[in-house]
């Protein structure tokens, strides 16, 4: 398998894993696991971080489709090579240390980041588009 398509598996792992960081932020709040067992019927404030957490998981689901497109034309149309095998692992290691910075709540360094991540994606539409 091409380090692209590990990428991308390790990009859904993450997008599946990431959830757990914040659910702990229930903990801190009474009440907190029952509304996480429950139906939430009712919003429930989490605490700042778990919040921020909250929104950087929303934004890696955001960002994860049209990565995944990216990569799997890229492998279909034989571009994959080894600008796009950057292009991918410096998505993901982007998406990582977004969602890192973004639940710490470091704001400029949390865009820095994310730019790098977009900086990966468009290597791989590049190769797909030459």
């Amino acid at each position: 398998m091409t380090t692209d398509l590990w990428m991308l598996v390790w990009s859904g792992f993450l997008c599946v894993m990431v959830p757990f960081v914040y659910v702990g932020g229930l903990g801190q709040i009474p009440g907190g696991f029952a509304w996480g067992f429950g139906n939430r019927e009712k919003p429930l404030e989490l605490p700042s971080w778990a919040a921020r957490a909250k929104r950087g998981h929303a934004n890696l689901v955001e960002n994860l489709a049209p990565f995944a497109v990216l990569v799997l034309v890229a492998h279909v149309a034989g571009k994959a090579n080894a600008t796009t095998a950057l292009g991918a692992t410096l998505f993901f290691w982007g998406r990582v240390a977004h969602f890192v910075v973004y639940t710490l709540g470091i704001p400029y360094l949390r865009t820095a980041v994310f730019g790098l991540a977009s900086v990966g994606e468009l290597m791989i539409l590049l190769q797909i588009l030459s």
